[in-house]
């Protein structure tokens, strides 16, 4: 069963921003690092016969990862027609097909593994553990990744606040813990774990700007608004030492993959599974301070 549920509804910044900008998202957007989608594939043990949902894929950036280093069959789900149409254009021979996390029509236990790559801080949190629980298989996995922009000096740290200035601050960010509170010992899932993996992304400066362009708030400023934070983002890349005269410039990432299992019950399991010595177990609503992003 599918069961029924409220017509999904997506953020209206995240609606309106990505739908103005999927173009621009897939031209400038970075991929993701090959190990990361491989410790993906080892700790779920994804093969041939597997079945892996790519939730909330935007223009295919992880999907199409997941489809050249696994041999797992994928679906993508995505609720933007914009966003769809630029996946269809990137990948195809994939499926994509519309859906939220709160209500991914597929059957129950289904599914043995579940990504969502920089979206999960947009969902409502609880509702959609309570989904993806439910198309999951006892024991299926459940993998969150975001590429986090390393800004914290130089120009990239300028900006980073000259973003910040045409940001609303209410708006969901990875960096909130709210999203991280949901993982409750009775939410039905094993402890949330998290491993890191470092890449570089270097754009003419053109592309640069297009970047910032594709970041949600931002795509969805009205005309004038958006003409004028492009023309001080040129200002600022053009006069700051650390960017002035240069062709290319280089934005580091980290990736992160936290990743959890689902059980079979609702209840929590006794006992904590060991992490390994580069992962890190997370408790629900962890303090510890994130790196800056921009979403």
């Amino acid at each position: 069963m599918t069961g029924r549920a409220p017509k999904p509804r997506v953020h209206r910044v995240a609606a309106r921003g990505f739908s103005r900008a999927a173009a621009t998202y897939e031209r400038s957007r970075p991929s993701y690092p090959p190990a990361a989608v491989d410790f993906v594939r080892r700790t779920f043990a994804l093969h041939e016969g597997s079945r892996v949902v790519d939730l909330a894929a935007g223009t295919g950036k992880w999907t199409r990862e997941l489809r050249a280093r696994t041999p797992a069959k994928v679906l993508a789900i995505e609720p933007l027609p914009a966003m769809r149409r630029e996946f269809r254009r990137a990948v195809p021979g994939v499926r994509v097909v519309a859906g939220t996390a709160e209500h991914l029509g597929l059957p129950d236990a289904s599914v043995d593994l579940i990504t969502v790559a920089q979206a999960f801080h947009w969902f409502d949190a609880a509702r959609a553990l309570r989904e993806l629980h439910r198309v999951l298989r006892p024991g299926g996995g459940l993998a969150l990744v975001w590429n986090v922009r390393e800004q914290s000096s130089g120009w990239r740290r300028k900006v980073l606040e000259l973003c910040q200035s045409y940001e609303d601050p209410s708006l969901p960010r990875r960096s909130w813990d709210r999203w991280r509170r949901a993982f409750r010992p009775d939410a039905g899932f094993s402890p949330l774990r998290v491993r890191y993996f470092h890449h570089r992304q270097r754009l003419t400066r053109e592309l640069l700007v297009q970047r910032y362009l594709s970041v949600s708030y931002l795509a969805a400023l009205p005309p004038a608004r958006q003409a004028e934070f492009v023309a001080r983002l040129r200002a600022l890349l053009a006069s700051h030492p650390g960017s002035r005269g240069r062709r290319t410039l280089v934005l580091p990432y980290t990736t992160e993959v936290f990743y959890v299992r689902s059980r079979g019950g609702s209840g929590p399991r006794r006992g904590r599974e060991r992490s390994s010595p580069r992962t890190s177990t997370l408790p629900a609503g962890s303090r510890r301070r994130p790196l800056p992003i921009v979403i």
